[in-house]
């Protein structure tokens, strides 16, 4: 008996481990991705070719910009706390990969007759988890800038910080009128919820509007991206940084990016849900069905991305003032206006009202 528990406790942490380097491995790919469709969507909008000498069409150039970054020199400056200088790149690029934990990226596969659920950790506070690791993000942002000694990078790491913690209060107010409706805070079962009935951005799209303009402001995405405003604070919060610590702060910001995606898609979007198709009735497809579940999810995710690339190269930033102005003034009362217009809209519901 007990060699068979801990057959199962190892395949168990097989199988997590599995996840893990997959999701990882994914995230890193896409976002890596990420720069080069970055560059062919300004191309496409500006009327320009875009990268388009390493390899065909340019596919390799994302290869070339990383290895350029790894074959940079190493430079901490001299004034800077070398300890913080090191780990807020390691925070920022920590806080966006443990995001991906609790997203279900698909149904359940059968491997050797046992279920697999592509999910690492489908804990019961799954939205609370996500907030919580992405407040984790300002660190980053805050002790890198900090720890450069320079003061540029201090300003715009202060602004960093106070932009991320202004807009996460109406993305939490958003989610709140959502959970009002799901009443559960498991992804897992929000995504059954929108498969089983209408997705949620029907019933919520003005907190999902307020959820996607706080998504742009928390990934520092234009016309948000106050902390990286070259005209003001020369390169941002990132200024003294080179080589793979760079590339930790710029990757971060893609990971960030892609998540923020998938957690849209599955909140609002019925995540793996196929549209127009009852997953239901053909459970018979088996690990088929369970892929194209993943693809579906990927494709919603694509969209979303290829969103923020469209509006980062076509709407101007935002002066500070009006960046603060539209979180405090604007989403906040907007947001407080939707979760009470949800909670009458469940006690109209709950008394038997029907449309």
């Amino acid at each position: 008996m007990h060699s068979a528990l801990l057959a199962i406790d190892l395949f168990l942490v097989i199988e997590k481990l599995v996840l893990i380097v997959g999701i990882v491995s994914i995230s890193l790919v896409i976002a890596m991705y990420e720069t080069y469709a970055e560059r062919k969507v300004a191309a496409f909008i500006q009327d320009r070719r875009g990268p388009n000498r390493a390899g065909p069409f340019g596919i390799l150039q994302p290869l070339a910009d990383g290895l350029k970054l790894f074959m940079k020199e190493e430079i901490i400056p001299n004034t800077s706390n070398r300890f913080l200088f090191i780990l807020g790149p390691c925070l920022a690029m920590m806080a966006a990969m443990m995001t991906s934990a609790v997203i279900p990226w698909g149904g359940t596969l059968n491997v050797f007759g046992r279920p697999v659920t592509l999910q690492i950790a489908d804990i019961n506070i799954g939205i609370l988890y996500v907030f919580g690791v992405v407040s984790m993000g300002v660190y980053g942002i805050m002790i890198g800038g900090w720890a450069s000694n320079n003061k540029f990078s201090l300003m715009a790491a202060l602004r960093g910080a106070s932009q991320v913690i202004s807009y996460e209060l109406p993305m939490g107010l958003s989610l709140i009128a959502l959970l009002m409706l799901t009443g559960s805070l498991k992804m897992s079962e929000i995504v059954a919820q929108q498969m089983d009935s209408t997705w949620n951005v029907l019933y919520q799209p003005l907190g999902f509007f307020i959820f996607l303009v706080c998504a742009f402001a928390e990934c520092n995405r234009t016309p948000f991206d106050l902390p990286e405003a070259e005209n003001e604070l020369n390169f941002g919060y990132h200024q003294e940084y080179s080589s793979m610590k760079l590339g930790f702060y710029l990757f971060a910001e893609y990971i960030n990016m892609f998540i923020s995606s998938v957690v849209m898609a599955t909140l609002f979007f019925g995540g793996y849900d196929i549209p127009f198709f009852n997953d239901a009735a053909h459970t018979d497809w088996g690990n088929w069905l369970v892929a194209l579940q993943g693809l579906v999810l990927l494709m919603k995710v694509g969209f979303f991305i290829f969103l923020f690339m469209w509006v980062r190269w076509t709407i101007p930033r935002f002066r500070y003032d009006q960046l603060m102005n539209l979180g405090w003034r604007g989403l906040i009362p907007l947001s407080l206006i939707n979760m009470i217009a949800t909670a009458a809209f469940i006690l109209w519901k709950s008394n038997g009202y029907k449309f």
